[in-house]
């Protein structure tokens, strides 16, 4: 049994030994096999940035954001670092990387507050909310902006919000405006949503306060119209019939002919927030 042991002993070491040498030859060999080549390698700044504003000229998006990395990386202190900055952020945002696109932005607006397109880096960073929150679906089914999460849109309308704020004189203000009041409708008809919600299943007293909530925070929206209509309903249905009344003379006074009050609903084919149809830069 001592002369089997011995024996299994010198055999595992054998073993070993010849994996261990095996694996020294496959390293070097993996040392002789050449690096995988860099086509950059050795281009200027100015080469890089041609390259990659030809990326993203052609829609080659994934190119484009390398390029600008490497150029970036290799150059950030020459004249074209602080632009393939924003260009990495709008190409994120062309590749369908919204967080990426985000970060790139607002590194851009931390680090070059005082730049001559710092206009266009606020309506940038509003624009990549605007439609990631709009949504691929949302683009093509139909979908109503105020059925989604309303987070990113918030995010949107800030920095639209500075935009116009600061820049009003900018070229992209005007549409930034446009986008602005869509994003309060589109709010607007969220809370009318869950005030609609609430009002189905009978919790009459989270849905008025949803509709109030419209009413307090989106003045003039399409959506207040609902809102009081709801108001009206519920303090109905829970009996509050001087709250009701005062509901229903707001109501008459400010949408006279209101479908609510006549059909109990919107008697219009189109959706609200197709008053305007936004569109991608």
């Amino acid at each position: 049994m001592e002369r089997l042991s011995t024996k299994r002993t010198g055999w595992r070491a054998y073993v070993g030994a010849t994996l261990v040498a095996c694996s020294c030859v496959l390293i070097s060999a993996c040392g002789l096999l050449p690096d995988e080549v860099d086509e950059t390698a050795g281009w200027s700044a100015n080469k890089l940035y041609v390259e990659a504003k030809d990326a993203l000229d052609t829609g080659d998006f994934t190119r484009a954001v390398k390029l600008y990395e490497k150029l970036e990386a290799r150059y950030p202190f020459g004249r074209y670092a602080q632009q393939a900055q924003i260009d990495t952020a709008y190409a994120n945002y062309k590749d369908g990387e919204p967080a990426a696109a985000i970060a790139a932005v607002d590194r851009f607006i931390q680090l070059h507050p005082n730049h001559p397109n710092i206009d266009y880096a606020y309506y940038l960073k509003g624009l990549i909310n605007f439609n990631d929150n709009l949504g691929f679906l949302g683009r093509f089914s139909g979908q109503d902006l105020s059925e989604r999460d309303p987070k990113a849109a918030r995010a949107a309308y800030d920095a639209f919000n500075v935009l116009t704020t600061r820049y009003p004189d900018s070229k992209y203000t005007p549409d930034a405006a446009l986008r602005m009041q869509y994003i309060v409708n589109a709010l607007a008809q969220h809370e009318v949503h869950a005030a609609r919600y609430y009002y189905k299943r009978g919790a009459y007293v989270a849905a008025a306060n949803r509709a109030q909530q419209a009413l307090r925070d989106y003045d003039k929206a399409p959506a207040l119209e609902e809102a009081l209509y709801l108001m009206v309903k519920s303090y109905d249905a829970l009996g509050m019939t001087d709250l009701r009344d005062d509901a229903r003379r707001v109501l008459d006074k400010n949408f006279p002919d209101s479908d609510f009050i006549r059909y109990g609903a919107r008697q219009v084919d189109r959706p609200w927030w197709k008053f305007w149809g936004p569109s991608n830069p």
